[in-house]
């Protein structure tokens, strides 16, 4: 999914195709999505996951250190959660019967007017 991202620029130039941060919920939190991301050099909030801190915790000094986690950071990524949930609440956005993806695109175009109108 982060091969897609395009983050405008303000000025002239060629969208950027990493950014800066990405916050995450425990699910990405593996070794793989986090190496992948530490190579593009991209920082990241993802908790750690229980059982993944209980295996850790049991192999000592060979488990490594706890990756760093910022929670102020990660309270941010609730007002995103929250524009998610409310666009799922069209029922054609939650669905997705759309087989292309430019209308899907369409779809949660219109279904985020219509957020915007009603606010």
């Amino acid at each position: 999914m982060l091969d897609k991202i395009r983050v405008l620029r303000t000025g002239p130039g060629r969208p950027r195709k990493e950014p800066d941060s990405v916050a995450a919920d425990k699910a990405y939190s593996n070794g793989p999505c986090r190496d992948s991301l530490r190579r593009r050099g991209i920082r990241h909030t993802i908790p750690e996951k229980t059982d993944s801190q209980a295996a850790r915790r049991r192999k000592g000094s060979r488990g490594g250190r706890p990756p760093g986690f910022d929670k102020q950071r990660y309270k941010k990524r609730n007002t995103v959660e929250r524009a998610i949930n409310r666009l799922k609440q069209s029922r054609a956005v939650a669905t997705r019967y759309d087989k292309r993806g430019y209308v899907y695109l369409g779809t949660v175009t219109a279904a985020a007017l219509v957020i915007w109108l009603r606010t």
